[in-house]
């Protein structure tokens, strides 16, 4: 970890995902969710949480799609923000000496058109203190015509991490979508090329329409849905993943209190991000990596790492 950040919070609520990325606590914030960080930062304890995954960042600034691009859901949302942000160079400048203030985990998420974009963004990165980890977006259902190509193709998949492992030291996170034939086997192609861990799932692809006007809410017509009605999807798909790869798994989608973070582990993730509900309890990472703490700590509880995977299918 950074040299400014301290060390566990507690031994039962540590987990360490290996190549460097060792967490006080098994909760993050998922990217997208928390911008960079400053906003949240006044409502919620970044100190008590895992780590805080950074709004995706691209070789260029990006003004992102048109509005109308997010609506609310029955149990969740869909967004086509289209991966608005800053751009590596104000990141780097105007976004990185905030981070490195915080006492968790900081993971810059990556996005990008090309490898060549991918491994330009995280050459330029290498070379700023008090980043922790990236996590690669290859999964981004809202934008067209990029990631989302990658994210769905072994072949790719392999290409761009094996390109990036090459290229950093650096703990490598790559995050999945779930909108693919066969999840497993993107996940190994990302281990074959040397992924340290894996996030999943990303949005699902989803829709939403105005019966009285005839019309998509969504300029850009479908999106990301996320928040509690993609749960029972992400714990499918993690269980898949955690049964064919030895990485760890940072499972995410849905989870809205401390029993969904409960069910990711004992599916096979070891960590967890925390996304749309944010939005709506903007301190709930924090609750819930008390709570995990508090589970773990208690006299004769099982470990962490021992719970983790451990679901009964007897």
């Amino acid at each position: 970890m950074s040299k400014n950040k301290s060390i566990y919070r507690s031994a039962s609520a540590s987990v360490s995902l290996g190549r460097g990325l060792d967490l006080k606590s098994p909760v993050l914030l998922a990217s997208g969710t928390a911008s960079y960080g400053e906003e949240l930062n006044k409502l919620c304890d970044l100190s008590k949480i895992g780590g805080l995954v950074t709004k995706a960042i691209s070789l260029e600034p990006r003004i992102g799609n048109p509005p109308q691009r997010i609506t609310e859901t029955p149990s969740g949302m869909i967004n086509a923000i289209g991966l608005a942000n800053v751009g590596v160079q104000r990141f780097i400048a105007e976004k990185v000496p905030f981070l490195r203030t915080l006492d968790t985990a900081v993971i810059v998420n990556i996005a990008g058109r090309s490898i060549d974009e991918y491994s330009t963004v995280v050459s330029m990165l290498d070379a700023v203190e008090g980043i922790d980890a990236y996590e690669i977006n290859l999964s981004c259902p809202n934008v067209k015509g990029e990631c989302m190509i990658v994210g769905v193709s072994r072949e790719a998949t392999f290409e761009i991490v094996s390109e990036l492992r090459r290229l950093t030291p650096r703990h490598l996170m790559i995050k999945l979508t779930p909108n693919v034939t066969s999840i497993s086997s993107i996940a190994l192609a990302a281990e074959e090329a040397g992924a340290d861990s894996l996030s999943l799932i990303n949005t699902v692809v989803g829709m939403a329409i105005d019966y009285r006007t005839r019309k998509p809410l969504l300029k850009n017509i479908t999106g990301g849905l996320s928040g509690p009605a993609i749960k029972p999807i992400a714990l499918a798909k993690v269980w898949e993943v955690f049964n064919a790869v030895k990485i760890p798994i940072i499972g995410m989608g849905g989870i809205a209190s401390f029993e969904d973070t409960m069910e990711f582990f004992l599916a096979g993730a070891k960590a967890v991000q925390i996304g749309t509900m944010n939005f709506v309890y903007p301190d709930i990472s924090e609750r819930i990596a008390t709570a995990i703490e508090q589970y773990f700590a208690a006299p004769g509880a099982t470990t962490l790492r021992e719970y983790c995977g451990s679901l009964i299918t007897d």
